[in-house]
């Protein structure tokens, strides 16, 4: 596939994006519309939207990858999408109800008034922490596809391309933010759809398979065991731990995340949020059995035309890398184009999504914004314009630390680090609903919620030798909150407000 084929879609994707910025955001581009789009979006315009968002270019090109992967994982995944979406059905139901009722801006406006200032500033930067690192190796390891199969054939450096991937999301995200994401995120979602779809097609097309014979083909082809009931203590893809699991990440990384809970708070009301949720969980569990389906035929694919795995620099087999090799460079020009748009899609569906919210948080949860007279003064729009400036360079820097590096296990394993910070927010939120007669030590917090992760950490190293063979997975969510209530319940005491 012609590079100069690929970087012209590009362009013309950014371009079509930049324009419809320019459109949502000519009438309104103050910090209203920025933080929550007035109120005024329409709940199936966020449900459909927020797929994009949920969905990450590492779900676009890991899930598909993963199915042949050498851990034997298959259709394992799908057991924690099932989880997800009880997650979602609990965020719908509890949370969205209490941020509604509260009128809030930034979800962690609760924990000020429930636990105190100290923890709100915890929980809210807990948030910016976590957003960026996770946002950014996602975004890293989407970079390094475009890397590898468009921009060095034109001798750009790595560090230009994530410079000019940022630099075209803060074009089309500085002005309108929240109000244009979900325009544009509904657009990319499509991409992402359509995209999933057709590959699905082509794929048959070129293994001479229609619908019948291509599921018969995936049911046959030894990647499509779904679940998992055997040896609890040791296989961490066990049924009831991807289930738990699923669930609990779903409410703190999704319920407690200010990212996907700020485009819920731009609908009308709790009624046309909760639409958007129950409609948006939907799709999300059709789409990744879409994805799944796709790296089952990926996989036959390879095996019938003699495609080995592909390998990095070190020579370590890379799954994630097997969608791109075959969609770019043993397929047609067409279906190059429709990965390189699903990709496209969902890589920046995400990362658009995480500045807006980051913005909003770090405005809101530590310069004030809710509690000034104007908002949207021209000052404060200033304000607003330099965190964007400064989270989008930040954005950068981390993704170069990824790939200065340049290891697969320490990047996994930074990730992973970030994905334990959710466990004390969900211990915050889980503390304030059930305990509302008691309050906490609040300048006491921050160590607590230091302390739950590094205890988790520990576990999750030493679980085979503490708790006879048992291996976690994402289930340590769950311990994670749990010791981090349990550490509130110890610098607690009966003088709380009720909440």
């Amino acid at each position: 596939m012609s590079p100069n084929i690929l970087l012209s879609f590009i362009i013309g994707y950014f371009l079509v994006l930049i324009f419809v910025a320019f459109l949502t955001s000519k009438k309104s581009s103050d910090n209203s519309a920025f933080f929550i789009a007035n109120r005024n979006s329409k709940w199936y315009l966020v449900a459909f939207g927020m797929i994009g968002t949920a969905l990450s270019g590492v779900t676009f090109i890991s899930v598909p990858g993963q199915v042949g992967s050498l851990a034997g994982h298959q259709f394992e995944y799908f057991q924690f999408v099932l989880g997800n979406a009880l997650g979602f059905v609990i965020v719908a139901t509890v949370l969205l109800p209490l941020y509604y009722r509260l009128n809030l801006t930034s979800i962690y406006g609760y924990i000020e008034q429930r636990l105190g200032t100290v923890s709100y500033k915890t929980a809210a930067g807990i948030f910016l922490a976590s957003r960026t690192i996770g946002s950014a190796f996602r975004l890293y390891l989407v970079v390094i596809v475009l890397q590898k199969f468009v921009f060095d054939s034109y001798g750009i450096p790595f560090f230009a391309t994530v410079l000019i991937s940022l630099t075209l999301i803060w074009l089309y995200t500085f002005r309108g933010g929240l109000k244009t994401i979900i325009i544009t995120d509904t657009l990319q979602t499509s991409f992402l759809v359509l995209s999933v779809i057709l590959t699905i097609y082509f794929t048959c097309d070129s293994l001479n398979l229609g619908v019948v014979e291509a599921f018969e083909t995936i049911k046959n082809s030894g990647y499509s065991k779904m679940f998992f009931v055997d040896d609890f203590m040791t296989n961490r893809f066990h049924i009831s731990k991807q289930l738990i699991g699923g669930m609990f990440v779903t409410i703190a990384m999704i319920g407690l995340d200010q990212d996907l809970m700020q485009k819920n708070l731009s609908c009308k009301n709790i009624g046309e949020a909760q639409k958007n949720m129950f409609t948006f969980t939907g799709i999300f569990v059709i789409i990744n059995l879409f994805f799944l389906s796709v790296g089952a035929l990926l996989y036959v694919y390879a095996q019938k035309n003699g495609i080995a795995i592909p390998t990095d620099s070190h020579g370590a087999i890379r799954t994630d890398f097997l969608f791109p090799e075959i969609a770019l460079n043993h397929l047609s020009v067409v279906p190059a184009i429709v990965f390189m748009l699903g990709l496209t899609a969902a890589t920046f569906a995400t990362t658009d999504s995480a500045l807006t919210a980051l913005t909003t948080s770090f405005c809101v949860d530590f310069l004030g914004f809710n509690k000034k007279e104007d908002i949207n003064s021209k000052k404060s729009i200033n304000q607003r314009h330099w965190v964007h400036v400064g989270f989008s360079l930040l954005m950068f820097l981390t993704v170069i630390l990824f790939n200065e590096v340049n290891n697969k296990a320490v990047v996994g394993a930074i990730f992973t680090v970030a994905s334990y910070t959710y466990g004390p927010l969900l211990g915050l939120y889980a503390f304030g609903l059930l305990m509302k007669q008691r309050g906490v030590h609040d300048k006491l917090v921050p160590i607590i919620c230091l302390l739950s992760p590094a205890i988790c950490y520990f576990l999750n190293l030493n679980s085979q030798t503490l708790m006879a063979g048992y291996v976690f997975d994402n289930e340590l969510i769950l311990v994670n909150g749990l010791i981090t209530f349990v550490g509130l319940l110890f610098i607690s005491n009966k003088k709380a407000q009720i909440a």
